[in-house]
């Protein structure tokens, strides 16, 4: 299991503790008091009874005899996936399995986590990534993509409705005009713009094709989607970003850079489902993601190569300034992205139930001509190449440092698959 990431914190949790009155409470006394101190280190919370608690539920299975009160009780038909703990002694295990069962009659998710005992190490440790997957789907379920525009036409494939958004991932979707993307921008607009161009532009080790106008523009875009953002409470975009070459003659790179940086994650394209994808990652991990193109392919010595002119300044060593490659207009980003670890991912399907996620290695930034300006290559083995072109999810991938394919996998398995 991946180390959460130190900008990830430790989720807090609601705990209920399930004991028959058929046990001496004096005799129970000690067992409970010995796990109760491991489990409020990880972030436990006594929850007994009364509205439903703000946080995931955990139910600590103290004895035999409780499958019917805990039934009742812990709200298994919320819909959250049940997290029984369990422990060696009286009968608390079997009670977790017949209430696990049921809830897998009743069309419910769960899983029982056994602890050894109250030092447990591995089993405390399972018990707090379980918590952390159940605070991300709730963050999920908590938040609002704005669909700016459309999906780009050429995205056959990555066109969810929102319905179906809401109903498997759990954001909201709330469709929006490009219109405000395109109207003359006010003067509070226009200087937050001007503030965002002298930082893009500072902040660059060089400025190729863009010029000053050039970076107004851009940055006039972004300062329009953000205040559409904060406007709407939203917590990602979706942009169909091309039609801004058209209609205002820019591009949106910098501007989905930026709100990236920001916290409020922004996909390319009217990509829904990347958008969910990078939404998923950023509350997994606590780390900006990358959206890229899947751009070439060396199967003899496993290397995918991925490109995209827009990348959060943030995940970068230093970048550049160019043109948006396909209309060589507006500002792109190229960026140099750290050698190292990374893990690629996408949702996709008929009903967005499906994942891939790969554990590669980023070797290197390139700088093709013929591609999107931020390029690197990386190795993630022939097989899983093979599987990348028979079984295509999509036509775009997220990236993000480090190595997180197992906890997607245990994640999607839990709350999706």
């Amino acid at each position: 299991m991946t180390t959460t990431s130190p900008g990830v914190p430790r989720a807090r949790f609601a705990l209920l503790t399930a004991a028959s009155p058929l046990h001496d409470p004096a005799a129970l006394r000690p067992l409970l008091e010995s796990y109760r101190a491991p489990l409020r280190s990880l972030g436990g919370e006594t929850w007994d009874d009364g509205p439903a608690p703000d946080a995931p539920l955990v139910v600590f299975v103290a004895t035999g005899g409780t499958e019917q009160q805990i039934l009742e009780r812990a709200r298994l038909e919320s819909g959250e996936p049940a997290l029984l703990v369990a422990h060696p002694g009286h009968n608390s295990l079997p009670a977790a399995l017949e209430v696990l069962a049921r809830a897998r009659q009743m069309g419910l998710r769960g899983e029982v986590l056994f602890l050894r005992d109250p030092a447990d190490v591995a089993g405390l440790a399972r018990l707090a990534a379980a918590v952390r997957d159940r605070a991300v789907r709730r963050a999920l379920r908590a938040s609002r993509i704005a669909l700016v525009g459309e999906p780009s036409d050429w995205l056959v494939a990555s066109r969810p409705c929102g319905e179906l958004v809401r109903e498997v991932w759990g954001p909201e979707v709330v469709p929006l005009p490009i219109a405000p993307l395109l109207a003359e921008p006010d003067a509070g607009i226009r200087a937050r713009a001007e503030v965002l161009a002298r930082s893009v532009r500072d902040g660059a080790a060089a400025v190729l094709e863009p010029s000053e106008e050039d970076l107004l523009a851009a940055s006039l875009v972004c300062a329009l989607l953000e205040s559409v953002a904060e406007a709407g409470g939203f917590d990602a975009v979706a942009v169909r970003c091309f039609d801004l070459v058209a209609g205002r003659g820019t591009t949106g790179c910098v501007a989905l850079a930026h709100l990236n940086e920001r916290g409020i994650v922004a996909g390319c394209e009217g990509d829904l489902a990347s958008t969910v994808t990078m939404l998923w990652l950023r509350h997994l991990s606590g780390i900006v993601p990358w959206m890229a193109n899947p751009s070439r392919v060396d199967r003899e010595r496993g290397v995918l190569a991925l490109a995209h002119c827009t990348v959060a300044r943030s995940l970068t060593s230093g970048y550049r300034l160019r043109s948006h490659f396909e209309s060589g207009r507006g500002v792109g980003l190229q960026g140099a992205l750290p050698a190292g670890p990374v893990t690629l991912a996408r949702i996709g399907g008929l009903r967005l139930e499906r994942l891939r996620a790969i554990d590669g290695e980023l070797l290197r930034n390139t700088d093709e001509p013929d591609l999107c300006r931020t390029q690197v290559e990386v190795e993630i083995g022939p097989a899983a190449l093979d599987e990348l072109l028979a079984d295509p999810l999509g036509n775009h991938l997220v990236m993000l440092p480090g190595r997180w394919a197992a906890d997607l996998r245990r994640w999607h398995a839990a709350m999706i698959g």
